[in-house]
Order: C-alpha cells, then sequence, then structure tokens
C-alpha cells in the first residue's frame, strides 16, 4: 500500500457516483479526566458499507462509536445523520435516529427467551405481551439477515455466537439502519467468526451500514470496505478495501514497524515442569474437566484453546492449585500441588483470567499490586518495589499517571500488563512454570507484540509455559504443542507448527 492510497480522514466514499454518508462525525472532539479521548475526529459510514475503527487498545475508537451511538456527548464538533446535525443525548436518541450499538459484553437477561430479550423496554409492544405474534416477528427479522436463532429458547442455554445473534436481531428488530459492532469477534470460535461476517455481509446488501470496531488486523482485512485507523485519540489514515496490508495497519496503530512472525522454541525442550494425569473436576455432578492428561516442558508453551465455557479457567485453576481435582494428579517440578502457596513455592506462577478482583487488588496501587504476591519479611523495600514497577511501566508501555495509581483507574488493558508483570516476568528465576490465561486480552497491536516478546524470552530462558487463551490467532502464534478443550475434554493435540486452522477451529466448536 503506497502513501498516495490512503485517504485523509473523513475521505468519501462514492456509491453510482453520488458521495452518501449515513453517519458522520465532523471534528469531534470528547475529553475526560486528564485524556483527550478523541482529538477532532472526522469519520463517515456509508449506506452498505462496513467501515472499521481499528486501533490499539486506548485509541479512542470504543469513545468515537459511544459518541456516534448517543452513549456519550462530544464535547466539541457534530454528529450527522444523513447529512443533517443531529443531537445525540442517549442511546435511545441514537435509536430514533436509526442508529444501535452492540457491545463486547451482551446486555442481555439470562433467564429470558430470546424472544423477550428483544422486545424489552420496547413501549410499542403494550402492557399484555402476546408471545406468538412476538416470536413470530423476531423469527421473521432473524430470518431475513441470516440469523438462526429460536425465538423461544432461553439466553442464558446459548452460546456466545447464538447470543450475539440475539443482540444484532434486537437492534435490527428496533429500525437499526447502522449498526456499530464493539470488538464483536471477541468471545467468538472460529466458525462463529465466520457466520457472524455472513451476517454483516448479508446487512450490508440489505443496504444497512456497519461500523466495525476492532484491533485484530487479519479480520479487519476481510470484512471492511473501509479501514479508519486511530491513534492516540487521532485518526492515522483510512484505507479502502484492496489496499489494506496487515504490516501497513499496524504501523498506522502504533506508529512504528510491528514484528507479525509466529514465534517458536529455538532450542528442543527439556524436563517435564508441569504435568496433569488423568485430571477431572466434577460440580453438581457435572463435569467440568474430563480425565485432562497434558505436559508442559521447560523451555515450551503448550497452547490450549477452546471456546469461553469449555473448562479452560478451571483447568488453570486446578495447575495453580486454587481446585482441588475430583480425580488425578497435578505436579509441579515433580512435586505434587496441594494449595495456592504451595504451588508457587515450587515455581510456578499464575496469571488468572480476570484482573481486577482476582488478580489484582482495584484499590491498591500499581506498586503494591507488584509485590502483593510474595513471600516477603514484615516490611517491604518500598524503594526497591518503587523502582522495579516503574522499570515495568515503561517496559511495558503501561499508560498510567505513575507506579502510585490505583490499578482500578487503569483501562483493562494497562491493568492486564501490571498482572502480567508482576506474574510472568518480576518472579524471575524463581518462577519455573508460567501458567497464563487470555495473556492478551484487550490489548491493542503494539502490546500484544511486547507481551508475545516477553513471553518467547521466558521460553528461551528455560521456563516451561501454560497458556491458555480464546485467540486462537494467539496460540497459533505462539504455541510449540496445542491442545483443543471442548466441554471439559482435550479433544485436539498438535504441533503448532504443524496446527491445521480449520481443523482446530472446528475442534473448538465440538465439530472434531
Amino acid at each position: 500500500m503506497t502513501g498516495a492510497s490512503t485517504e485523509a480522514a473523513g475521505g468519501s466514499h462514492r456509491h453510482g457516483g453520488a458521495t452518501l454518508f449515513a453517519l458522520s462525525a465532523r471534528s469531534v472532539t470528547k475529553r475526560f479526566p486528564g485524556v483527550v479521548a478523541n482529538d477532532r475526529v472526522d469519520f463517515d459510514v456509508a449506506p452498505g458499507e462496513v467501515h472499521t475503527l481499528l486501533g490499539e487498545n486506548g485509541a479512542g475508537k470504543s469513545t468515537l462509536a459511544s459518541v456516534l451511538c448517543g452513549l456519550y456527548r462530544p464535547d466539541e464538533g457534530a454528529v450527522l445523520r444523513s447529512g443533517t446535525q443531529v443531537r445525540l443525548s442517549s442511546p435511545r436518541d441514537g435509536l430514533r435516529h436509526g442508529v444501535a450499538m452492540v457491545h463486547q459484553h451482551f446486555k442481555l437477561v439470562d433467564r429470558f427467551t430470546v424472544a423477550e430479550n428483544v422486545v424489552l423496554g420496547d413501549s410499542s409492544i403494550g402492557f399484555i405481551l402476546r408471545a406468538d405474534e412476538v416470536e413470530s416477528r423476531v423469527a421473521s427479522v432473524a430470518e431475513q439477515f441470516g440469523l438462526p436463532i429460536d425465538p423461544r429458547a432461553v439466553v442464558g442455554d446459548l452460546s456466545a455466537g447464538q447470543r450475539q445473534r440475539v443482540e444484532i436481531v434486537k437492534a435490527l428488530y428496533r429500525g437499526a439502519e447502522i449498526l456499530l459492532l464493539d470488538e464483536p469477534t471477541a468471545l467468538l470460535a472460529p466458525p462463529e467468526v465466520a457466520k457472524l461476517f455472513e451476517t454483516v455481509r448479508a446487512m450490508a446488501a440489505a443496504g444497512k451500514s456497519v461500523v466495525f470496531v476492532s484491533h485484530k488486523l487479519a479480520e479487519v482485512v476481510d470484512i471492511s470496505d473501509r479501514i479508519t485507523v486511530m491513534r492516540d485519540g487521532r485518526v492515522t489514515g483510512t484505507v479502502a478495501r484492496g489496499e489494506a496490508d496487515a504490516r501497513r495497519l499496524a504501523e498506522l496503530m502504533v506508529g512504528r514497524e510491528i514484528d507479525l512472525v509466529p514465534r517458536r522454541a529455538a532450542s528442543p525442550a527439556g524436563a517435564v515442569v508441569l504435568s496433569m494425569r488423568s485430571v477431572s473436576l466434577v460440580r453438581d455432578g457435572s463435569p467440568l474437566l474430563d480425565d485432562v492428561t497434558l505436559d508442559v516442558a521447560a523451555g515450551e508453551i503448550v497452547g490450549v484453546a477452546g471456546v469461553s465455557g469449555n473448562g479452560q479457567r478451571e483447568m488453570a485453576e486446578v495447575a495453580a492449585g486454587l481446585l482441588a481435582p475430583t480425580s488425578g494428579e497435578v505436579t509441579v517440578c515433580g512435586g505434587a500441588v496441594c494449595d495456592p502457596r504451595g504451588a508457587r513455592r515450587a515455581g510456578l506462577t499464575y496469571v488468572p483470567e480476570e484482573r481486577l478482583g482476582t488478580g489484582l487488588s482495584p484499590s491498591l496501587s500499581i506498586v503494591d499490586n507488584m509485590v502483593l504476591t510474595r513471600e516477603r519479611a514484615f516490611l517491604v523495600d518500598r524503594g526497591r518495589a518503587l523502582d522495579e514497577a516503574s522499570r515495568y511501566i515503561d517496559q511495558l508501555d503501561i499508560k498510567t499517571p505513575g507506579p502510585h495509581t490505583p490499578t482500578r483507574k487503569l483501562s483493562g488493558g494497562n491493568a492486564q500488563k501490571v498482572l502480567l508483570a508482576r506474574e510472568a516476568f518480576a518472579a524471575g528465576d524463581d518462577a519455573r512454570v508460567l501458567v497464563v490465561c487470555s495473556p492478551t486480552r484487550g490489548l491493542d497491536v503494539g502490546a500484544v507484540e511486547a507481551v508475545h516478546q516477553l513471553l518467547d524470552g521466558a521460553r528461551a530462558a528455560g521456563k516451561g509455559i501454560l497458556l491458555i487463551s480464546e485467540d486462537l490467532d494467539e496460540v497459533l502464534t505462539l504455541a510449540d504443542r496445542i491442545a483443543v478443550l471442548y466441554n471439559g475434554r482435550i479433544v485436539l493435540e498438535q504441533r503448532g507448527s504443524e496446527a491445521d486452522v480449520e481443523r482446530v477451529g472446528m475442534a473448538m466448536a465440538g465439530m472434531s
């Protein structure tokens, strides 16, 4: 992609020779205390267009989407609907103008049916709910856009992909002409991502406008008509379909060249440092882990892929000593694991899936969180702790006013960096085994590269790493061996360098 192919921000998109914009932002500025989230941003989406907002964590893309749907009001600038300025004070205002946002974390009631969730809050329904009529209307909308969903199904029984379809159907049912999808593939397995893309294309073909908010390079190149890249609250460029190159987009995102090459162990693996033998975990009569056997050797990364809810969290907690298996055995460096303290003393460190509450204490500062899990004397060398925290703030580019900032005031991505610094890197030679869950969730491409480099460095230093991630690209990029977990069982194992992406994706969806 040449420099000439990068349009100016807010560049036109022509349909049949005429410039048509369903929704526009003009010089939008949005400030929060100490942060300019959007700085004079211009953005357009045309009818029938899929236009992606791409950027690293904290780039301002979700803030802009929130302004466009009425969740936030801009401090400066304007939002235009079909060329006419509109004032959106709430998402309800946005919906009145045909704009709806599907959030990354779904806003559904688990105990309600699909149809009940779709019409929840719809004042046109009246006091009496005619279930058959509503279900028929919901099914009609879903069928029109190729969204297979049973309107009578209880939402709590649905997969992540099916719940997302409910959110999209809800927006379409209420007359949305412009849909903003915030990180829509974050919780989906590859087959569900493919189905989502079919839905997005069907909506665009029907004249709907789709704004796709993402930080995943590969997927946006595939789905987008145009891609607008943001960095530090500003637009750095807009490129059209066919002109988008992943490496160039990465440079626009972070302002420097990015290494996107898969990483593998440079040396043969050593002795086994983490072993799970015939591990099962039963809760309330239901098997959460079922006869899991897996080894991790020194100097290798074993990646566990799977869709959320298939036993990944339980596998990590059993390995870290937080949960006692119903049957089977876990050993770290040859010693049986009985509790978290024993696991740590044996050389295991743990990065949990949940950052705040489980991984970090929200009210404590970065400095205090960095020393929270270490066995130490009554007095802490605070000068040394401060120096260490400052070093990792610089190394991982943690965006914070300073090391004394409470972690609750950090973005999700920056909180994850603090957790990684403490568990995976600051423990030094005492850590021989790393159990790492979703280490780059919510991180931008530059931070992902930094974390992957650090994990690769830990592997090169002889540490054994159990990487549990719902991001298949991450597993494929880092793992020397890949195991797929489905319904608590390992259903597929392959070498990372020989992994069949389609077969792994099918196994994740239970179709192996």
